[in-house]
């Protein structure tokens, strides 16, 4: 493993670039973009937490974002086009483990871009960082058994389903499955 500070990347997240995308900072003009993302029920209906109800919400979440960087304990990129830099959606490794070399990724995108393969390009693009600069071992995920879309993106890149972790989370008072799904990189196809 390098010898490097774990996380030394300064005031701001490096930016992952791929075909169609950039994974960069958040920033405060994207609160409007966040907002259509995280407080659209459908996009939510998967997620362990309920939509946000207002743009206020949207600048909580950003607050939040930049709190868990600052402490290195998340890492959240907003997925941008590149073309117009219009933020899509967002990709996430958290729960790092730096001793035994694992960590988890989330992401979410906005109903408007569904179907185009920005969830599949910005994953891949997580995953080669995870894999090639953080010298991760092991990247899980926990879809909701449901959400078929997200699980086919995470099984096109190579993670393989390990179990059901019955009633993880609560969504609006009732209990949520979710699947646990694990990648270790020498099984990564490395999609280009």
């Amino acid at each position: 493993m390098a010898s490097r500070a774990p996380f030394d990347w300064g005031e701001s997240l490096p930016v992952l670039e791929s075909a169609r995308l950039r994974l960069r900072m958040l920033r405060d003009e994207d609160v409007p973009a966040l907002f259509e993302i995280f407080g659209d029920s459908e996009v939510m209906r998967y997620w362990s937490s309920p939509a946000l109800t207002d743009k206020a919400g949207a600048r909580a979440l950003l607050d939040d974002i930049r709190r868990h960087f600052a402490a290195r304990s998340l890492f959240q990129w907003g997925i941008a086009r590149r073309d117009d830099d219009a933020i899509v959606g967002t990709a996430t490794i958290f729960q790092i483990d730096r001793e035994h070399r694992r960590g988890e990724i989330g992401f979410a995108i906005g109903r408007a871009h569904w179907g185009r393969g920005f969830a599949s390009e910005a994953v891949t693009t997580l995953i080669r960082f995870a894999f090639e600069q953080l010298h991760l071992h092991r990247i899980e995920a926990d879809p909701d058994p449901q959400n078929a879309a997200s699980i086919r993106v995470l099984e096109r890149q190579g993670f393989k389903r390990e179990g059901l972790l019955r009633e993880r989370y609560f969504l609006d008072g009732e209990p949520q499955d979710a699947e646990y799904y694990g990648l270790l990189r020498r099984e990564w196809t490395n999609p280009s």
